[in-house]
């Protein structure tokens, strides 16, 4: 089980409006504050973003360079909290990222959003299990598991 994450950030009051928006919607409450960093918690787990006084400048964060890509979160509400959550998302600094494939981006059978903040950290949301009910899976509930073989 994932105990954190921590995310270093250049700015800390526009890294904790995003991602306090973001993480209070998806169910975390706040944990922790304090002069350079803010944390949500969610049952055992927490996400930290940190303006630390050890961050040296140079690059921007790159999802697209080695290193950490993007971080996924299960949506507990369903499509509906999905679709609200994408709609809401641009007033606190996240831009949805592959709007055209929008929600299935992912591949025809896997439900998400991609959100981008401006620091260049990308969220993956993600209905139930991300698998769209269909005929290999039962109702289509959240944890239903396909047939052997179904997978993308």
């Amino acid at each position: 089980m994932l105990h954190h994450v921590e995310l270093w950030v250049p700015d800390l009051e526009r890294a904790a409006g995003a991602w306090g928006w973001l993480l209070t919607r998806l169910g975390y409450t706040t944990y922790q504050s304090w002069a350079e960093g803010r944390s949500w918690r969610c049952g055992a787990t927490y996400i930290v973003v940190e303006q630390s006084p050890a961050l040296r400048g140079g690059a921007e964060h790159d999802r697209m360079r080695p290193g950490l890509n993007h971080l996924a979160f299960h949506v507990p509400g369903g499509r509906g909290e999905l679709d609200g959550l994408v709609a809401e998302a641009p007033a606190h600094g996240w831009v949805v990222l592959f709007p055209d494939r929008h929600p299935y981006a992912g591949g025809p059978e896997h439900c998400a959003a991609y959100l981008e903040d401006v620091d260049g950290f990308e969220v993956e949301l993600v209905v139930g299990d991300g698998r769209v009910p269909g005929p290999e899976t039962d109702s289509g509930a959240a944890g239903s598991e396909p047939v052997a073989g179904s997978g993308p």
